[in-house]
C-alpha cells in the first residue's frame, strides 16, 4: 500500500459521507484509527465540508465538500 496524503484521506471521508454515513462506515472505508478519524471529522466539520446530523448520528458531505471532491478529481 502506498502512503496517503491528507488530501487523499479527506477525499475518502467526503466520498464515504456523500449520501450520509455513520462514523463506523467511514472508519471501514478509510482504514483510519478511531483517534485519526475523530481529528479529521472535527476538522472537516469546522471547515464546512461535512455536516453532522445529531438526531440521525451520521455525517453528510456539504455542497462545499462536493466542490472539493470535484476539484480533487480533476487533479
Amino acid at each position: 500500500m502506498f502512503p496517503r496524503t491528507r488530501i487523499d484521506v479527506v477525499s475518502r471521508i467526503l466520498e464515504a459521507a456523500n449520501s450520509g454515513a455513520t462514523r463506523i462506515k467511514i472508519l471501514d472505508m478509510t482504514f483510519l484509527s478511531h483517534v485519526q478519524l475523530k481529528e479529521y471529522l472535527a476538522m472537516l466539520v469546522d471547515n464546512g465540508l461535512l455536516d453532522y446530523e445529531l438526531e440521525e448520528q451520521f455525517y453528510r458531505t456539504t455542497e462545499s465538500g462536493h466542490r472539493f471532491l470535484q476539484m480533487y478529481a480533476t487533479d
